[in-house]
């Protein structure tokens, strides 16, 4: 199975001011794509050629599990926007935010410690396990919470080339600024 990367379902600048035109076409352009590449070229001639993202991270280990992860954590962050979006959350997935937070600006509040608080560089996840049940999880480098059983819902890339050009070393301005374009249906259909 060759990877591709996924189109866009919005042009490049219409992130603007949340994520600049540059910060996308870097990020998702040469990023993302360099680890599709890197993935489509480790994975020649090995158990992995005819395997699905999810069971590719789910089973490997070093490069290929690099990689792997990155292209999902990639797709799910940025297939996880839109220019109309923000807001909140709506049906289950809202319900569920009120169930195991208290209320949504706690979710978003915890959300937003887990993203500023991870040393380095990886991800903060919205999780859910197999009985519902949410959960904020931090990920270093490439992880991703499908590793612990958990089906990820949403996720914020705090590695610096996510937002160093728009917003220099200052992360917590970034990830108060995406929560205005999170595309809420995106993120309820994978709950």
């Amino acid at each position: 199975m060759k990877f591709e990367l996924p189109k866009l379902p919005y042009k490049t600048d219409a992130l603007e001011p949340v994520i600049s035109q540059q910060t996308v076409e870097l990020h998702y352009g040469k990023h993302y794509q360099g680890y599709i590449n890197n993935l489509n070229n480790l994975i020649q001639g090995t158990k992995f050629e005819n395997m699905d993202l999810v069971d590719i991270v789910k089973q490997s280990d070093g490069a290929i599990f690099n990689n792997a992860g990155q292209s999902l954590n990639h797709q799910i962050y940025f297939l996880s926007f839109s220019p109309n979006g923000g807001g909140s959350p709506s049906g289950k997935l809202a319900e569920a935010i009120n169930r195991d937070f208290g209320s949504f600006e706690n979710f978003k509040k915890e959300f937003n410690a887990a993203s500023v608080t991870l040393f380095g560089s990886g991800w903060a996840w919205l999780a859910k396990d197999a009985k519902g049940k949410l959960s904020i999880v931090k990920e270093a480098n490439g992880g991703n919470p499908i590793t612990k059983n958990l089906v990820p819902l949403l996720t914020f890339d705090v590695w610096e080339h996510a937002y160093y050009l728009d917003h220099q070393n200052r992360r917590p301005e970034h990830v108060d600024a995406l929560w205005n374009i999170i595309d809420w249906k995106a993120v309820e259909a994978r709950y």
